[in-house]
């Protein structure tokens, strides 16, 4: 049951993640110029606000419909997925996201099975002609099948989940209104629960005795801003990046909506937030807590606004104590699920090697469980968040080890997570991209590793690549120093080399690496201040006991000419969540591609633990000098 609840939120994630930039931007508009907005009342507010209702009903699901699509049937898919969206859309004036969870995927599913039909039957030179008219007439097909069963379907659905809100109001079992609440909110029927079913009976209840508690069931951010922070703390990559600003559009702005993709990420997280306003409701229930009227936007200001005389006691501490049961508790959840990561990584160990018996490359950590014969394997792909760091250092350190083991006839490249290539049948990543990869390209073996540089995998791989293509001398040989070459440029200046530094915390060596790059000319201060929000989102930690802090993808444009910066630290720092010892920080600022040079050095010099230990204990600034740009 665990494992079916990981795959449905998997495939959830990756319908939702890419498009949250558009959720954050709709959250802003609608924050901004919404009539009670807060610049609600500002001349041109009416005019901006007129894309609020468009973006919600229309682009939105369209995106995640052809998101879902693309995801099955590649980009046929994503516009097969889209016509059928937008049949549900027009089905219901309902906000349609679950028709496009829905239809997205269908219609992916459907073009691929026509174009797997299909395949060796197109006569030369009608391939387009035959792959327009397909996507045309299949997704005009769904988009009519939407209409009349699929918005219909979904229409249902929300029918049912507001009659048993109502029920449970009827019936005097208030704070168990949350367990229907929570749910239907993220399904984007708040709008309709908080206007359509507690406001007319609220205002009925606040007329008798001036006050109702059922305005703030749905309208309380605090259930909503507790699983925010949670992802702040306990979340990973994007999500943790992009919650903060989600959590203040939330709670101050009063647009709920920016936390519901946070939940369908990761289904089992709704109990955070549903508990949280159990809790909460309950609260308000004993100290007598209730509005006057309802709190449209549901900020904590409109809350404020609308809280009766005598009672901010009562309301404050039933938000408090919504957002602090549902921080808590969606950290658990993260955390616990989080751990499944290690989880697989420790079963793919175990699968790599019963295949290095059968010739097969690795099943390490593999969510698709495809096999792959190493006899097959023609490309290899090292993956990371923005396929220009960490997995081009593994590529590198990879490709050489095939090489001295006399394998040949597998490309290995580096590749962002979310544009892996199609043709690849290995992917080597971090432990915690592995979903993302499977999402990317699900008929790939994926291999977690949890660092990029010296992985005990490395070695497993190649083993089973040259056993499997029966290399004599299977085992690779161990990696030697290349003979040094005259190098296109210093990449390290001496004034730049601080050794026997005493140990800090990461964020503070980060900050000294970046003052250091700014004082050198190579960037500006806006890279400098890039790079903890770089370690925030990715650890910057590479293994090896080696750290290398650098800007943002956004902040490239920033760097002024390639250098690094290196630091010793003898006694080691404690860096990111999983602890990982660091003892050499280099920090890094490279034009273009440049960066493939930068890291080749990097792995070069420091190849293993020991490499590492040994440079920091023992070697001297001239030392290191020459080691990375090439001349020891």
């Amino acid at each position: 049951m665990k494992e079916r609840v990981q795959k449905f939120g998997r495939f959830l994630s990756g319908m939702v993640m890419p498009n949250i930039g558009a959720f954050i931007a709709w959250g802003l508009i609608a924050a901004l110029f919404i009539p009670d907005g807060w610049l609600g009342k500002w001349g041109p507010a009416a005019t901006i606000n007129n894309m609020v209702g468009p973006m919600l009903s229309y682009l939105l699901p369209i995106l995640i419909g052809y998101t879902g699509g693309r995801a099955i049937g590649g980009q046929k898919g994503a516009v097969t997925g889209a016509l059928a969206t937008l049949g549900a859309i027009a089905s219901t004036s309902s906000t349609m996201f679950i028709g496009a969870m829905i239809c997205g995927p269908l219609g992916g599913w459907c073009i691929k099975k026509f174009d797997e039909k299909m395949q060796g039957h197109i006569p030369a030179g009608f391939e387009m002609v035959v792959n327009n008219f397909s996507v045309g007439i299949i997704g005009g097909i769904l988009a009519v099948l939407s209409i009349f069963v699929i918005g219909p379907a979904c229409v249902v659905i929300t029918d049912v989940l507001g009659a048993g809100v109502g029920f449970l109001v009827n019936h005097s079992l208030l704070p168990l209104t949350a367990v229907l609440v929570e749910p239907a909110k993220v399904l984007f029927l708040n709008n309709a629960i908080n206007h359509g079913v507690f406001t007319p009976i609220g205002t009925a209840e606040a007329q008798e005795i001036g006050k109702s508690i059922l305005f703030m069931i749905e309208s309380n951010p605090g259930p909503g801003l507790g699983l925010l922070l949670a992802y702040c703390v306990a979340g990973k990559g994007e999500t943790r990046s992009s919650a903060g600003a989600a959590a203040v559009i939330q709670f101050v702005g009063g647009i709920h909506e920016i936390y519901f993709p946070y939940v369908l990420m990761n289904p089992i997280v709704i109990l955070g937030p549903m508990v949280g306003n159990i809790a909460g409701i309950f609260t308000l229930s004993l100290l007598g807590g209730g509005l006057v009227a309802a709190a449209s936007p549901g900020s904590i200001i409109a809350e404020l606004l609308m809280t009766p005389k005598g009672g901010y006691f009562a309301n404050i501490a039933g938000i408090a104590v919504a957002a602090v049961v549902s921080f808590f508790l969606s950290v658990f959840l993260l955390k616990f699920f989080g751990k499944d990561a290690s989880l697989e990584e420790a079963q793919a160990q175990v699968a790599a090697s019963k295949a290095a018996s059968k010739g097969e490359a690795p099943a390490a950590g593999s969510p698709t469980g495809a096999v792959v014969h190493a006899k097959d394997v023609k490309k290899i792909v090292f993956a990371c968040d923005a396929g220009m760091g960490s997995s081009a250092m593994g590529a590198t350190m990879v490709r050489n080890k095939l090489k001295d083991a006399g394998v040949t006839g597998i490309e290995v490249v580096h590749a962002p997570v979310s544009e892996i290539p199609k043709d690849c049948q290995i992917v080597v990543t971090h432990h915690e991209l592995a979903n993302r990869a499977v999402a990317s390209n699900p008929n790939a073996r994926v291999i977690p590793i949890k660092n990029f540089m010296g992985a005990p995998e490395y070695e497993v791989l190649v083993k089973e690549m040259a056993e499997g293509r029966g290399v004599s001398g299977a085992a690779p040989a161990p990696q030697t120093a290349a003979a040094p070459a005259a190098p296109s440029r210093i990449l390290l200046e001496k004034k730049n080399i601080i050794i026997g530094c005493p140990s800090v915390t990461s964020d503070e060596a980060i900050t000294r690496c970046g003052k250091m790059l700014v004082e050198s000319g190579y960037v500006d201060q806006k890279y400098a201040d890039a790079m903890i929000q770089r370690d925030r989102e990715f650890s910057v930690a590479i293994g090896c006991h080696v750290a290398i802090p650098h800007g943002t993808v956004e902040v490239k444009d920033n760097i002024s000419r390639t250098g690094i910066v290196v630091l010793t630290y003898p006694d080691g720092i404690p860096w990111g969540d999983e602890g990982e010892t660091v003892k050499l920080v280099i920090g890094i600022a490279a034009l273009g591609e440049e960066h493939i040079d930068v890291l080749g050095r990097i792995s070069e010099v420091c190849a293993t633990d020991e490499d590492t230990d040994a440079l920091v204990a023992g070697a001297d600034a001239e030392t290191i000098y020459k080691k990375f740009n090439g001349l020891a």
